[in-house]
């Protein structure tokens, strides 16, 4: 693939034979060849995630907006629903601008600086999602099983802890997990073949020994994306059990849709998730990587606002109400 444009030699091994250690180059770029090896669909991608990141910001936007505004939608469901909307358009925004302008300009360097920076934003953004719906799996766990309970478990206070703590605890995390790769030597060649800066690929162009590394991915995947999912898990193994129990159809058919739209986005974020960061390091292919990598970071904040709030009555009604507003004006 001898592209001039995004082929920069770095030395290995000079004539002398002098060890590799002596030669190491501190690479200040790499280039992202994102979707490079298909180059005649390069304006119809650029033209599909465009319409997917605006469809992406204004539904989730539109999602934030009504559960902060609409005076029927203020209960702890709809106030962790309005972070993850919220969440939604941050973790997208970390990669899809950019991946945008490589498509568009064919321009594909990044500094590494910006590049650790573009790392360090998703995976905090990505930590925050499974905690995040962690959470919103135990408050539908206790809005079903404990309902009686309900408002003084789920109190205002509770509520923004719970929110507070998803946003922050993965930062140090991540910031430290971050500065560690990017510690670490690297020598050439310079190309990720991914289309954003993400943990795998980077860690396959180091030139030392990446076992710590891996090491510490495998470690925080278990914390932040295996035990939330585990609790996830317990939460929904319980509300079922006890949604069987409910005498009418009626009733359990309206449990089970709400339930059932959460865990859909629950499957496709975690299952690729894990999938891309729990593998064993020899079955990693850089297209599929990209596919997984397409599935947690795009098409989760796509399909969250349908997932959760076009089947949900009071959304659709609140949704009525602004748009009458609007017209009405």
């Amino acid at each position: 693939k001898g592209n001039p444009h995004i082929n920069v030699p770095f030395p290995q091994m000079n004539h002398q034979g002098k060890p590799l250690e002596e030669n190491l180059i501190e690479l200040m770029e790499f280039v992202l060849l994102g979707f490079a090896d298909i180059p005649h669909i390069q304006w119809f991608l650029f033209g599909l995630f465009l319409i997917i990141y605006i469809i992406i910001l204004m539904s989730n936007g539109t999602i934030f907006l009504i559960t902060k505004m609409d005076p029927s939608l203020q209960s702890p469901m709809y106030f962790f629903l309005a972070n993850f909307s919220f969440l939604e358009i941050c973790y997208v925004s970390a990669t899809l601008p950019r991946m945008l302008m490589n498509l568009g300009t064919q321009r594909r360097r990044i500094s590494s600086v910006g590049c650790a920076t573009q790392m360090c934003f998703v995976l905090m953004f990505g930590t925050t999602e499974c905690l995040l719906l962690a959470v919103m799996a135990y408050d539908r766990y206790v809005a079903i099983c404990n309902p009686l309970h309900y408002p003084l478990v789920m109190n205002h206070r509770v509520c923004i802890q719970f929110v507070t703590g998803s946003w922050t605890i993965g930062i140090p995390v991540q910031i430290g997990q971050t500065y560690q790769i990017f510690s670490l030597p690297f020598c050439g060649p310079n190309q990720i073949h991914h289309f954003f800066c993400d943990i795998p690929p980077i860690l396959k162009l180091a030139c030392g020994d990446t076992f710590v590394n891996e090491m510490l991915v495998y470690t925080v995947a278990v914390l932040f994306v295996i035990v939330p999912f585990l609790l996830i898990l317990g939460s929904y193994s319980k509300i079922i059990s006890i949604i069987l129990k409910l005498p009418s159809a009626t009733s359990r058919a309206k449990a089970f849709s709400t339930c059932s739209s959460h865990l859909m986005v629950v499957v496709l974020f975690f299952g690729s998730a894990i999938i891309m960061y729990l593998r064993p390091n020899t079955r990693h292919s850089e297209g599929t990587d990209k596919v997984l990598s397409l599935f947690y970071t795009i098409l989760t904040p796509l399909f969250n606002p349908m997932m959760y709030s076009l089947r949900n009555k009071d959304v659709k009604m609140a949704l009525k109400k602004l748009l009458w507003t609007i017209i009405s004006k």
